[in-house]
């Protein structure tokens, strides 16, 4: 893969990053958008926000000549955050339905 393609994957990817980061924020926000399905929404939304940042990271550091990751981090803290919230929303359904 050449430098540019790689410069352009990393950038696709670290904002598909923060773009599903941001709907699950909103998500968290405004659970009643949903519904019950919510808080599952919420976590595949997480876990996709962390997926894109870390392969944004990957590909940036073994290709990108002078890579600085601090985006692709940010959109990782934000995949956290996400599946943090979404995982006690999920906890809370799942102990009242048990």
């Amino acid at each position: 893969m050449s430098a540019e393609s790689a410069r352009r994957n990393v950038r696709i990817l670290t904002w598909i990053g923060f773009a599903t980061g941001v709907i699950g924020g909103l998500l968290i926000a405004f659970p009643t958008v949903i519904g019950l399905a919510s808080p599952w929404v919420q976590v595949a939304l997480g876990v996709a926000t962390l997926v894109m940042a870390f392969r944004a990271r990957k590909i940036g550091m073994a290709e990108v000549e002078g890579f600085d990751g601090r985006l692709s981090l940010a959109a990782a803290l934000l995949g956290f955050l996400v599946l943090f919230f979404a995982g006690q929303a999920a906890f809370i359904i799942l102990t009242t339905l048990g």
